[in-house]
C-alpha cells in the first residue's frame, strides 16, 4: 500500500534523520524533496501547500533546532502532520438509533460500491455483532443486483430483492420495512453509479436520500484515481450529506494521493478502506496506523488484533510444543503456516505491516509475492500425507509426479525441497538468542530468508 510513496518520503527522511544539527538550509532542501514525493504521489495541491507549509512552521522553530536528535525530531513532525491531513483518529459509523440503522452507499460506477456492501455487512456483523440486511436500488444493472445477492449468501447478511422496473425509492422503503418486521439492526442500501457525475443521477440520490433519510451517507471511491477521488467526493458532498468515505482498492494504490486528500478537501472523514478484493478485506481506516505504514514504521497494533481475530491459536501451540520437544518441522506445519498467513491477508499485507519491511532491498520486495505461494501450496497439496511428513522419501518418480499434480516443473519440486531442507535448520536456530535479529539483519542485507523462496 503506498509503495511508491513510501519509497520516496523514506529516502528522503533517512537523509534527514542522519543529519547531527539541523538548520534553515537542509530543512529548506528537505522539505522541497518531502514537496516532490506529495505531487508525485498525486496529492492534491493545495493539501501539498498547506502541509509543506505546517511542516515548515514546527520545524525552524525550537521543537527541532533544540532538539537532542533534530532528525528524529524532524520525522516526528512529518509523522504527526500525516496524522492531521488524513483526520487524526478513526471515526465509527454511527449506529446509535432506533433499529433499524440506515445506511446508503454513493459513488461512481467501478469504484466498489457493492462489493463494499458486503464487505461492510459481514464488517457488522463480525466485528459489531449487528444483524444485516443489504438492497440494491441499482435499477439500471440487473448484474449488480445478482451480485448482491450472492454476497448476501455469502457474508450470511439478509438479502431485499428488487427489479430493475422498480423505483429506487420503493427499493428501500421495502428494504426498511422488511427490516423492521424481522427486527433487523442495520440496512444497507446499494444505489445505481455512473461513469461520470451526471445531473440524472445526482437528482435521482438525493430523491432516495430524502425519502429515507439515513444515519449515514458513505461515498465509497476507487482510491486508485488519486486527487480526483477527492474532487469526486467533493462533487457529491455538495449535492449530499456525506458523513463519511470509504476508499476502495488500497492494497493496489502505491501514491497514496487520496488518502492524503479526501479529507482535506471535503471535510469529511475516512471511515474504512477496502485492503483486497475477499469480503473480509475491509479495515477500519486508522489515521495514525496509515502514517505509520507510509513512513515505513509497519502497523504492528493492527497486525495484533488481525492475529487475535483470525488466527488459530490452538494450532500456533501445538507448533511451539512439537518444536520444545525436538521434533522436526515438516511440510504438514508448513501448511499450516502458509494458512495463517493467508487468514492474515498474505505475505504482501504482513509486510505491510511490519516495521522496517520498507527498507528491505527492492530487488527482494519484487520477490516476495503471494503468486508464489500459491505455487509452493500446490506443490504441498500434489504430496501425499507421508511425504509431506517425511520428506526424505521423496525419490525420482514421486517427483514426477508432484511436478504433473501441481503443474510445475520437476526441477521447481527440487528447489523447494531444498529450500525446505534449510528452512528445517533454520527452525533449529530459532528458539536460540539473538536468532530473530540475526535474520533480520540478513534480510536488509539483501541475502533473503534461509529456506524461503525469496
Amino acid at each position: 500500500m503506498f509503495d511508491s510513496l513510501t519509497e520516496r518520503l523514506g529516502q528522503t527522511l533517512r537523509n534527514v534523520r542522519g543529519q547531527g544539527r539541523i538548520n534553515e538550509d537542509n530543512i529548506k532542501d528537505t522539505l522541497r524533496e518531502v514537496r516532490m514525493a506529495l505531487l508525485e504521489a498525486d496529492v492534491a495541491l493545495p493539501v501539498v501547500r498547506d502541509f509543506v507549509a505546517r511542516v515548515k512552521e514546527r520545524s525552524v522553530g525550537q521543537e527541532v533546532l533544540k532538539s537532542l536528535t533534530p532528525g528524529q525530531a524532524f520525522v516526528k513532525i512529518v509523522h504527526d502532520e500525516l496524522i492531521l491531513i488524513m483526520g487524526e483518529a478513526n471515526e465509527k459509523l454511527n449506529l446509535a438509533q432506533q433499529p433499524p440503522a440506515v445506511i446508503l452507499m454513493a459513488g461512481l460506477q467501478g469504484a466498489g460500491k457493492t462489493t463494499t456492501v458486503g464487505k461492510l455487512a459481514r464488517f457488522l456483523k463480525e466485528r459489531e455483532n449487528k444483524t444485516v440486511l443489504v438492497a440494491s436500488a441499482d435499477i439500471y444493472r440487473p448484474a449488480a443486483i445478482q451480485q448482491l445477492e450472492t454476497l448476501a449468501r455469502e457474508v450470511e447478511a439478509e438479502f431485499h430483492p428488487s427489479t430493475v422496473d422498480q423505483d429506487p425509492v420503493a427499493i428501500a422503503r421495502g428494504a426498511i420495512d422488511q427490516a423492521k418486521k424481522k427486527h433487523i439492526d442495520v440496512v444497507l442500501i446499494d444505489t445505481a453509479g455512473r461513469l461520470h457525475i451526471d445531473a440524472d443521477m445526482m437528482d435521482e440520490i438525493k430523491r432516495l436520500h430524502a425519502a429515507i433519510n439515513p444515519i449515514e451517507t458513505l461515498f465509497v471511491v476507487d482510491s486508485m484515481t488519486g486527487q480526483d477521488a477527492a474532487n469526486t467526493a467533493k462533487a457529491f458532498n455538495d449535492a449530499l450529506p456525506l458523513t463519511g468515505v470509504v476508499l476502495t482498492k488500497t492494497d493496489g494504490d502505491a501514491r497514496g494521493g487520496a488518502a492524503l486528500s479526501v479529507r482535506h478537501i471535503t471535510g469529511k472523514p475516512i471511515k474504512f478502506m477496502g485492503v483486497g478484493e475477499k469480503t473480509v478485506a475491509l479495515e477500519p481506516f486508522h489515521p495514525d496506523r496509515v502514517a505509520s505504514r507510509i513512513l515505513g514504521m509497519g502497523d504492528v497494533l493492527t497486525l495484533v488484533e488481525e492475529a487475535q481475530r483470525k488466527l488459530d491459536t490452538d494450532q500456533a501451540a501445538k507448533l511451539a510444543k512439537k518444536f520444545k520437544a525436538g521434533k522436526a518441522f515438516d511440510f504438514e506445519d508448513f501448511l499450516v503456516q502458509i494458512q495463517q498467513m493467508n487468514k492474515l491477508g498474505g505475505i504482501a499485507s504482513l509486510m505491510d505491516k511490519m516495521p522496517g519491511m520498507s527498507n528491505l532491498p527492492q530487488n527482494l520486495k519484487s520477490q516476495v509475492n503471494d503468486k508464489e505461494f500459491k505455487r509452493i501450496e500446490a506443490i504441498v497439496y500434489s504430496m501425499t500425507r507421508e511425504e509431506r511428513r517425511r520428506p526424505d522419501v521423496i525419490n525420482g518418480s514421486r517427483k514426477r509426479r508432484i511436478a504433473t499434480g501441481s503443474g510445475v516443473q520437476v526441477q521447481d519440486v527440487n528447489r523447494l525441497l531444498k529450500q525446505f531442507t534449510q528452512m528445517q535448520k533454520m527452525m533449529k536456530k530459532m528458539n536460540k538468542p539473538g536468532a530473530m535479529k540475526a535474520m533480520l539483519r540478513q534480510l536488509k542485507g539483501g541475502g533473503g530468508m534461509p529456506g524461503m523462496p525469496f
